[in-house]
């Protein structure tokens, strides 16, 4: 049914929400943005990228290696990591990783923090 959930959220969990946090965004100077015109992603379909609603298994999977393979070419996959953990994107491939991957980092991370500031 539309606007219900049926599947465990972990994105969801972790972010509090499904939509990227922008408060932790570079403010909307056009030199904290330039580095997206020089990616290999940018001529490229978003489907590539992003996954459709119920996609699993090895197409999903398929999909993420294609992905991956066209950020690991890409002159700007550092900068376009380091935006996707800064405003910890939750959907698709941005900077070679996967939403998983991010949350690994982002929660070992967070973890990390909470042991030595405790």
């Amino acid at each position: 049914m539309f606007g219900t959930k049926s599947f465990h959220d972990p994105v969801g969990e972790l972010y509090g929400s499904a939509m990227s946090e922008t408060s932790r965004l570079p403010k909307p100077v056009a030199t904290n943005w330039e580095w997206q015109y020089e990616g290999a992603c940018r001529s490229l379909p978003t489907e590539m990228f992003f996954h459709p609603d119920g996609e699993r298994g090895p197409r999903r999977k398929a999909r993420e290696n294609a992905a991956k393979a066209v950020c690991a070419s890409c002159p700007v996959i550092a900068a376009c990591r380091a935006h996707a953990l800064a405003a910890q994107e939750p959907y698709g491939i941005w900077g070679g990783l996967t939403e998983e991957e991010r949350l690994d980092i982002i929660s070992k991370a967070q973890r990390q923090q909470r042991f030595f500031t405790a």
